[in-house]
């Protein structure tokens, strides 16, 4: 399969969106109470975590996740175990183990990172890019957008035009509201208040922010290379990169702490243990002469 690196928002809350992630098919099989018929004007945040749930879970079944003694399992929880609680929310994560440059959030605190991604960025430039997941759910982005789109496509029918409730969701609209959570384009300004939360996420816990600005440049020197033309087609309608980069480092030199960042080593594997081998010493013997 080809790869496809689609930078959208901090990539539309996914990094480098690919055919493989793009569809959810969620087939015949109904989604829980969802399914049922779940009010569209009064969409809860319940409401929203169930949804995302179905369809993390969906994809988790689809993707090779790295396993609790894999490299990459065991970098992510020591760069973010300590963050999946916070104000308000409590998140759970896996590697997905894809060469995509790919990383998204959803409402029900779900964040997935693909294993390319932790290939080409260091610890620092990695909590930056979480960070501004963490930013979309704690803002209540992610929410709005899978509300949105469960309105859209009951709207579409024309079935709540003018009622506070909509009928029963279809196999075929929850197929579409599947998409919309992975494929989720936020705002300009939901984007830039997502980059602010990240920033302040690292000032807060005592991380270099300079590494948010060298993960932007990582972004848009990747923007120039083949898929460069599909990208900005993609970031069309969001701030690019290079833009991002900037407000980065502007918020850095405001604060009076900015300095080029110098990426760090990278290390997803797992740490090699050596274990030391027992030394026995012999005893000299010495025989008297006699």
């Amino acid at each position: 399969m080809k790869k496809k690196f689609i930078i959208v928002g901090l990539l539309f809350t996914a990094f480098g969106l690919t055919k493989m992630t793009a569809q959810i098919n969620f087939g015949d099989k109904a989604i829980g109470a969802v399914q049922k018929g779940v009010t569209g004007f009064t969409f809860s945040n319940a409401d929203a975590a169930k949804l995302s749930k179905e369809a993390v879970d969906k994809l988790d079944a689809e993707h090779e996740i790295a396993g609790p003694t894999d490299g990459y399992t065991l970098r992510l929880n020591r760069v973010f175990g300590k963050h999946a609680s916070g104000d308000g929310f409590t998140l759970n994560y896996k590697v997905y183990k894809l060469k995509e440059v790919n990383a998204f959030a959803t409402a029900d605190g779900s964040v997935r990172v693909y294993s390319g991604l932790m290939d080409i960025m260091d610890d620092n430039e990695l909590i930056a890019v979480i960070g501004h997941e963490i930013g979309h759910v704690a803002n209540n982005d992610s929410r709005d957008a899978i509300r949105a789109a469960y309105q859209k496509e009951a709207l579409m029918d024309g079935v709540a035009s003018q009622s506070t409730t909509v009928a029963t969701v279809t196999d075929s609209q929850l197929g579409k509201i599947g998409s919309a959570i992975i494929d989720s384009k936020y705002s300009r300004k939901q984007e830039s208040e997502a980059d602010l939360f990240a920033y302040d996420f690292m000032k807060k816990n005592g991380y270099n922010v300079n590494a948010e600005e060298s993960a932007f440049r990582i972004l848009a020197k990747m923007s120039e290379g083949s898929e460069a033309s599909f990208i900005d087609q993609m970031m069309s309608s969001h701030p690019d990169s290079k833009k991002r980069a900037d407000d980065a480092k502007a918020r850095a030199e405001k604060d009076g702490v900015y300095k080029p960042y110098v990426q760090q080593k990278i290390v997803n594997t797992v740490p090699v243990t050596t274990t030391k081998k027992a030394t026995t010493t012999k005893k000299k013997t010495t025989t008297k002469k006699k």
